[in-house]
């Protein structure tokens, strides 16, 4: 009797933990980081973003979104286009989502409305089965004019 209380107390404490790995049907997108808050013309701007997919079903891009509260005109949504990569089953990585600042070739993210720009940036990824990640933010970002 007493060996049966201990397996089951050995049960409900450490199986649970085991399944910390488990991926949802819906993707995972957590913010990890960006090389810089304050931009100045010719530089880059890069977020580093980490996320989780059970199906391996991403689609090909990840929705990006620059909101500048003050200028209408600096805001734009639009995807990204992900590179190609192996898919599998429970996937996890990295994505590195890059804009530039009158940087060609990259998306011209400088300000529309002849001051700076006080910027947030957010991301979400969507699935095949048309599943969408939580939105994740950037910090505040300043785009000087």
């Amino acid at each position: 009797m007493r060996y049966t209380i201990l397996f089951s107390i050995f049960l409900f404490a450490i199986l649970p933990g085991c399944n910390k790995e488990k991926f949802g049907t819906t993707p995972t997108l957590t913010f990890k980081s960006v090389n810089t808050t304050e931009l100045h013309t010719g530089q880059l701007l890069q977020f580093t973003l980490s996320f989780t997919d059970a199906e391996g079903d991403l689609t090909d891009s990840i929705i990006t979104q620059k909101i500048v509260p003050y200028c209408t005109g600096s805001t734009f949504s639009q995807f990204y286009a992900l590179p190609g990569f192996p898919t599998t089953k429970n996937q996890a990585g990295d994505i590195i989502v890059t804009f530039g600042y009158n940087a060609d070739p990259y998306t011209n993210i400088s300000p529309k409305c002849q001051k700076n720009d006080t910027a947030i940036f957010k991301f979400a990824l969507k699935d095949k089965a048309q599943h969408i990640s939580d939105t994740v933010s950037s910090p505040t970002i300043i785009l000087y004019y």
